[in-house]
């Protein structure tokens, strides 16, 4: 299914999923969870080589991959590909590293892991990246410039954490308030994003 008649859904989703891992069980866990969730592993990979080649090749809907593997890590081979060809990825790692964390958020990753991953953690991290991808391509119909649409997005999501805090908002009703006062203002989100932001000097 290609991403423009997934475009507007968001339960019941089946995806083409490309998995990278150096370790031959998280390969294995990933090639017989995710098809239980209802999503296809079309590639696996277990370098950043391999993963950048298999995404090339198979053009997967959602990239999940560790972030230290041999021949090229994770994260830097899903930036490289979703350069190519914006797709959302899914990062997870065996340590929380503030660090990848920060470099994370200003690439192209939309749900972030640590190991050990269960299923149900698979399955709802899984739902939020792909909302957030959803998100992301609204916010691209506002602007051309995916460099500037990146930099919105970061703003978007500082303002939808102040009103998940402010106003006790899950995020995608946290988004919805976003979208809501930008119709009212006849603004686009990000105009408004920075409004909130300052308006609780956050």
């Amino acid at each position: 299914m290609s991403k423009n008649t997934q475009e507007g859904q968001s339960e019941d989703r089946h995806l083409r999923l490309v998995v990278a891992d150096d370790e031959q069980d998280m390969r294995d866990y990933f090639a017989d969870t995710l098809p239980d969730l209802g999503h296809e592993v079309v590639a696996v990979a277990k370098t950043g080589h391999e993963l950048l080649e298999l995404s090339r090749q198979y053009q997967p809907d959602l990239i999940i991959t560790d972030i230290r593997m041999p021949d090229g890590d994770g994260l830097s081979a899903a930036k490289q590909y979703a350069q190519e060809r914006f797709t959302p990825v899914i990062l997870f790692t065996a340590f929380h590293d503030s660090k990848v964390l920060e470099e994370a958020n200003d690439s192209h990753v939309f749900a972030y892991l640590v190991k050990p991953i269960d299923r149900a953690q698979l399955e709802s991290t899984i739902a939020i990246a792909w909302q957030r991808y959803e998100q992301f391509s609204r916010l691209r119909q506002e602007t051309n410039d995916l460099r500037q649409a990146l930099d919105d997005r970061k703003v978007i999501e500082r303002a939808k954490g102040i009103l998940m805090k402010e106003r006790q908002l899950d995020e995608q009703d946290a988004f919805r308030r976003l979208q809501k006062l930008a119709r009212d203002e006849n603004k686009k989100l990000a105009e408004v994003a920075r409004m909130i932001i300052i308006a609780f000097k956050a």
